[in-house]
């Protein structure tokens, strides 16, 4: 054998680069689904059965292509991890090389290298050319710049790929970003008209997968009830399309807001799709430029939506790969708290809280705003180990791939980067959960009040986290105005505050 190249359970595109120069006479084409996989977070049931099935279509796929295939399935084998599966195929197959796509976990990365180590096999890792920029490129750009903010990196790709420009140097309508129009709250009725929800077949690998995730991943948290997630290109192709012309033209204005039993509002549910690779970023942004291009969606909602593949998810791949693996060491803010175990069950008295879990538990999504501003501020304003909240959303929501979760939950929801990633720590008081939703009118806790019997625990939590770390942000440029509102509170409300946040043990 010339080559074993590995395909990863995120790496399902058949225009993935391990297919150049692929020689079906000479190589062979190599998946594994592994326990450890589904185990080394606790993973969502949902989450398993995404991966699980998105790779058993893809496999059928290759097999109907007629490329040669070696496929470990989970029930037919006792290896636990990848290098278990993998070292056990070279020593039968002695290939002359192993090729891989650029993977997007430095936990597999380094295990596939270790085993290739191991058993002295030649092994390549291959730039991924799903992407629309590359690690050394992104390297390249930060080693130029002393702060490394997404909206330069973002202006650069919008660039190079003519995205939403009206020559190469103007963007369309004067403006790079839109996001001071995409803040907006919904009125005191609530959403007034939402999109139709898409509903997705499942065909029997869908079905087998479902069985035997409830058969062996019994214990895991989530339920399955709710699995309607595309895991083919096909049915990738259909939620974009069905995005695109129901979802779109409302997508910029109420981006940010939630509502109570709303889980998806105007929202793409794409993230899951892209980060297998059942769509191609380009394609993706492409087709929402061409909605604006043809009047069929508004600028603001159309670049919002294009900065969240084109900026946010291009910029966070660059900077976990430039910052691994010491990023998951750093803790600026000294949190030591363990997560409260109301994570895992939405058991809790904050109905904020206890929506966006329970929502999470149901379905594996919450949108960006519900995982940034209330479980993420929650866990920062309490003091929770980064790496442990770190773990809990790579294990719950269905869109979860290492090189995405790492730096968004790490560097921007919880500061454990010390301000690498965000200019400043991403905190509020319940107020503003007050204003993007309607969940304090259906919570006894009240966010106007940080003490007291009824005191909203995010408020309280809210001036104990700028007391606790007054000194580290007293001089930082877009921290001031919170410290001299701390600094305006009288001695005994301190005390009374610091007494409050004390009793709050979750």
């Amino acid at each position: 054998m010339r080559r074993l190249c590995i395909i990863l359970g995120d790496q399902l595109n058949l225009d993935s680069i391990i297919f150049n120069d692929f020689d079906r006479q000479q190589d062979l084409l190599w998946m594994a689904e592994v326990h450890v996989e589904s185990t080394h977070v606790w993973s969502h049931k949902q989450r398993i059965a995404l991966f699980l099935s998105a790779m058993r279509h893809f496999a059928a796929e290759l097999v109907l292509q007629a490329y040669p295939l070696y496929y470990l399935k989970l029930e037919q084998h006792n290896f636990q991890s990848l290098g278990q599966a993998l070292g056990d195929c070279l020593q039968i197959m002695q290939p002359h090389e192993v090729r891989m796509v650029h993977s997007g976990d430095y936990r597999v990365w380094e295990e596939i290298t270790a085993t290739c180590q191991r058993y002295g096999i030649v092994f390549n890792q291959l730039d991924d050319n799903h992407f629309l920029s590359t690690p050394q490129n992104f390297q390249i750009w930060a080693s130029e710049r002393k702060q490394l903010r997404m909206e330069f990196w973002y202006r650069e790709l919008r660039k190079r790929y003519h995205v939403l420009m009206v020559d190469n140097k103007q963007p369309c309508g004067g403006q790079w970003n839109y996001d001071h129009d995409n803040r907006k709250s919904f009125p005191k009725g609530g959403p007034s008209v939402l999109p139709p929800l898409l509903t997705l077949q499942k065909d029997q690998i869908s079905k087998d997968v479902i069985e035997l995730v409830k058969n062996r991943f019994s214990t895991h948290p989530g339920s399955l009830n709710h699995l309607d997630w595309a895991v083919t290109p096909l049915q990738a192709q259909q939620v974009l399309a069905h995005f695109l012309e129901h979802t779109l033209p409302q997508f910029g204005d109420f981006q940010d807001a939630m509502w109570q039993n709303q889980p998806f509002l105007n929202h793409s549910l794409l993230a899951s799709s892209l980060n297998l690779k059942l769509l191609a970023p380009l394609d993706v942004i492409k087709q929402a430029e061409e909605r604006y291009r043809q009047n069929l969606a508004p600028l603001a909602a159309v670049e919002g939506f294009i900065r969240q593949i084109l900026g946010w998810r291009e910029y966070v791949r660059g900077l976990y790969w430039l910052n691994m693996p010491q990023w998951t060491e750093w803790n600026a803010l000294n949190a030591q708290h363990d997560l409260p175990a109301f994570y895992w069950t939405g058991d809790t008295e904050m109905n904020c809280l206890r929506q966006v879990i329970k929502q999470t538990l149901q379905y594996g999504y919450a949108h960006h705003i519900q995982r940034l501003m209330v479980t993420g501020l929650f866990a920062q304003l309490y003091g929770v180990k980064p790496m442990q909240v770190h773990a809990w959303y790579l294990a719950v929501y269905v869109d979860a791939v290492d090189w995405v979760v790492l730096p968004n939950t790490l560097g921007m929801s919880q500061y454990a980067d010390g301000g690498l990633m965000a200019s400043k720590p991403y905190i509020a008081s319940g107020k503003y959960i007050q204003k993007m939703s309607n969940y304090c009118q259906h919570c006894r806790f009240n966010p106007e009040k940080a003490t007291g019997e009824n005191a909203c625990p995010f408020t309280t939590l809210f001036w104990h986290f700028l007391d606790r770390h007054e000194t580290q942000f007293a001089v930082h440029p877009r921290m001031g105005f919170m410290i001299n509102n701390l600094r305006k509170l009288s001695k005994e409300q301190l005390i009374d505050i610091r007494q409050q946040a004390r009793r709050l043990s979750f």
